[in-house]
């Protein structure tokens, strides 16, 4: 699952110099990665993941060709968009099953 880390890496995929979004994720969730990447406009790339001695994983790296972005920043400052336009949500993007749709004040115990 992800992981929100303020750190910025930077790896070569495809040939291009890209952002790290997610590292070690399966299959299904470098798809959903991608379409909500995509859609926001970002060009993504997605690599296999290769163990050391050059055998696969089974885990994939997602990535996107802007130098610049941080998927924490972006995140929090609301600065992505999910297809039917509501803003994505910490909860949405690590695809959290219980999302509660109150905002945190109106919670009670």
């Amino acid at each position: 699952m992800a992981s929100l880390k303020g750190k910025h890496n930077i790896a070569e995929i495809e040939g291009l110099r890209c952002t790290v979004v997610e590292s070690g994720c399966t299959e299904s969730r470098a798809q959903f990665l991608k379409g909500l990447l995509e859609f926001n406009r970002y060009d993504v790339r997605i690599d296999a993941e290769k163990a050391k001695d050059g055998s696969p994983t089974g885990t994939f790296l997602v990535g996107v060709t802007d130098i610049l972005f941080n998927p924490v920043v972006v995140l929090y400052q609301k600065r992505l968009f999910r297809p039917d336009g509501e803003v994505i949500t910490p909860a949405f993007w690590n695809q959290w099953e219980n999302q509660d749709l109150k905002p945190y004040w109106q919670v009670t115990r």
